[in-house]
C-alpha cells in the first residue's frame, strides 16, 4: 500500500487549495487535495471491485479524472461530491465488464471467469436490463442494486433497509430469477 503515501504534504483550507487547483493547474496541488481520501477512495473501490490491484488502479484513475472534473466543476461539498464521482467512475467500470448476453441465466454468468472478456454489454442490453432492473418489485431492486453494484453483504444490505438477513438473501435468489425472467422475455423486443 506504499501508493497511498503519494502525494503527502501540507494540507490547508480544501476550498483555497481547489481555488489554487483551479486557477493553477498544479498537480502538487491536486495531490494535497485529494491525499487525505486516498485510503477511504481505497476501500470503498475495494468493496466494488474486490482486488487490491483493482482498487489501486481505480484510485489512480480518480485522481487523473479529477484534473478534469474539478476544473469543470467546483463543488461546493468536496467530500460528498469525490464520493459520488469515485462512486460513478466504480459504477461505469463495472457496466463495462459486466458480462451479459441476453438469454444467459444470470448463475452461469456469476461463475464465468473475471478474465474472460468474450461478452460486452451493448447499449440495447443495458438499456433493457436496466428496464427488467426497474420492474423488479423494490425490495428486490434495492437487495440487488447493493449487492451487485454496490458490492455490499448481506448483513451490510440488511442495516441499510431495515430487512432481516433472510429476506435480504431471499430477495436476491428471488430478483435474480425474475431478472432472468424478463431478460429473456424481451430478448426479441
Amino acid at each position: 500500500m506504499k501508493f497511498l503515501k503519494l502525494f503527502k504534504g501540507k494540507t490547508s483550507d480544501e476550498k483555497e487549495l481547489i481555488r489554487r487547483f483551479r486557477l493553477s493547474g498544479d498537480m502538487e496541488v491536486l495531490g494535497q487535495i485529494y491525499q487525505p481520501y486516498m485510503e477511504v477512495l481505497f476501500a470503498r473501490c475495494y468493496k466494488f471491485f474486490r482486488t487490491e490491484e483493482d482498487a489501486r488502479d481505480t484510485v489512480m484513475e480518480l485522481f487523473e479524472k479529477l484534473n478534469v472534473e474539478l476544473k469543470i466543476h467546483e463543488p461546493q461539498n468536496f467530500k460528498a461530491w469525490l464520493y459520488s464521482v469515485a462512486r460513478n467512475h466504480c459504477l461505469m467500470k463495472l457496466r463495462q465488464r459486466m458480462p451479459i448476453e441476453i438469454g444467459k441465466s444470470l448463475e452461469d454468468l456469476e461463475e464465468k471467469d473475471e478474465s474472460d472478456t468474450g461478452y460486452r454489454v451493448s447499449d440495447v442490453q443495458l438499456d433493457r436490463l436496466t428496464a427488467c432492473l426497474n420492474r423488479l418489485p423494490d425490495n428486490q431492486r434495492r437487495s440487488i442494486s447493493l449487492f451487485y453494484l454496490e458490492g455490499k453483504c448481506y448483513r451490510e444490505i440488511a442495516e441499510v433497509t431495515g430487512f432481516d438477513i433472510s429476506k435480504v438473501k431471499s430477495y436476491i435468489q428471488n430478483g435474480k430469477r425474475n431478472l432472468k425472467n424478463c431478460l429473456e422475455r424481451n430478448e426479441n423486443a
